[in-house]
């Protein structure tokens, strides 16, 4: 599937429109449609007005209590993931401050239960020394201060134990020389302290394994819900369950192949002594 931004953007309210013309088209009113799929009446008059994006499932609801042909269900399944896939651009974000955006990832984090993080590049800020959040804002425009201070805070998540953490790095993302050597140490460190929280679990990705699928891009994973993808100018979200299956099938590949615990902070140890070497 081929994202284009302001097709992203249009999807929902075509989305709407298809939606009630079918609807129109069979000769129903809201309220019987409402009976024929299960979904309230109020809920259908939301999607079909695009206050609310109708997920697959109530796509599929939709088109099968409209007896809908087959190329029909097709083209507003189609649609369907798209409206419910979202980008947001970099610049975007810096323009309403990148502030915010902490904020909103601050939401996201204390929403979910279980949040899994493949990082193939470069360590999430959520595991980060102050020195390395600091260097990694490097390219963001504006004072950075506050932003470093709200990341840094972000951090105490990882200690509620009513939450599952599980991060995969490869060796490129810990071992990506961010710092100067003897504070690349120290991160490297605290990536293996971290291993001990019963809230998280820790794997690394040494180079040399037998990897038959490349890690392309960031990625996480909150709950079954939804995924973000990070690309170098922004951030796709997914809300389409099968896009998050998609990456959660993704991630378990990877994660058969990362080691853990005492493993994990031998391999951690091995790579903060070349450092400091």
């Amino acid at each position: 599937m081929t994202l284009d931004p302001d097709q992203l953007g249009r999807s929902r309210q075509d989305l709407a429109e298809m939606l009630r013309n079918l609807r129109l088209q069979a000769g129903l009113t809201g309220d019987r449609l409402s009976v024929r799929c299960g979904i309230s009446q109020s809920k259908i008059s939301k999607i079909e007005t695009g206050r609310v994006t109708a997920s697959l499932v109530d796509v599929e609801r939709i088109l099968r209590a409209l007896d809908a042909p087959r190329s029909v269900i097709r083209e507003v399944a189609s649609l369907a993931r798209v409206a419910n896939t979202e980008w947001q651009d970099k610049r975007s974000s810096w323009r309403r401050g990148i502030e915010k955006r902490q904020a909103e990832l601050s939401a996201l984090e204390a929403g979910a239960t279980e949040l899994r993080y493949f990082l193939p590049a470069m360590v999430t800020g959520l595991l980060a020394t102050p020195e390395y959040v600091r260097a990694s804002l490097g390219h963001s425009p504006g004072d950075k201060t506050a932003v470093v201070s709200r990341k840094i805070e972000r951090q105490a998540v990882l200690y509620d134990e009513s939450k599952s953490f599980t991060f995969l790095l490869t060796e490129q993302a810990v071992r990506w020389a961010l710092l100067p050597p003897a504070a690349m140490a120290v991160q490297i460190d605290r990536l293996a302290s971290l291993t001990y929280l019963p809230s998280v679990r820790l794997g690394v990705i040494p180079h040399g394994l037998l990897l038959t699928r490349g890690p392309m891009n960031t990625f996480t994973i909150y709950d079954d819900r939804l995924a973000t993808a990070e690309t170098f100018t922004g951030r796709i979200v997914f809300q389409d369950p099968r896009d998050i299956q998609q990456y959660g099938e993704i991630f378990s590949a990877f994660e058969g192949c990362a080691v853990f615990g005492e493993d994990a902070r031998r391999q951690l140890g091995e790579w903060s002594m070349a450092y400091r070497r």
